[in-house]
């Protein structure tokens, strides 16, 4: 199994912001969000798929600090062994860091997408 793609809300905003919102397809394939960044985003292009927690208990406890996109995102993760979390905001990167997860950022993502030719 590939690595698997989890943007946080944040990234999403940008990249529509500019029109470029293909540069995630383009670059990464598959990309999965949680219901809350679904939910905080509003209409996703048919390519994301949205899933669901398995287990709450870090989303609940990530709460108390971030935004519910942030710690749906980060306890998602977690729940992925090879996964590569999207996620800009400094304090939820921060908690991503301190879980052990790979995470990039949207200027990452533009660079990375740039590296392979898109």
């Amino acid at each position: 199994m590939s690595q698997v793609i989890i943007s946080d809300t944040s990234c999403l905003i940008l990249l529509e912001k500019i029109g470029r919102m293909d540069l995630l397809k383009a670059t990464f394939g598959e990309v999965v969000v949680t219901e809350e960044v679904a939910e905080e985003y509003g209409n996703l292009p048919a390519w994301i798929e949205v899933k669901s927690l398995k287990d709450r208990g870090l989303f609940n406890e990530l709460r108390s600090e971030l935004g519910s996109g942030e710690a749906s995102s980060i306890a998602f993760a977690t729940e992925i062994e090879d996964s590569l979390l999207i996620i800009d905001e400094r304090k939820g990167r921060k908690k991503a860091e301190e879980l052990g997860l790979s995470i990039i950022g949207s200027l990452g993502v533009l660079l990375k997408a740039k590296q392979v030719g898109v």
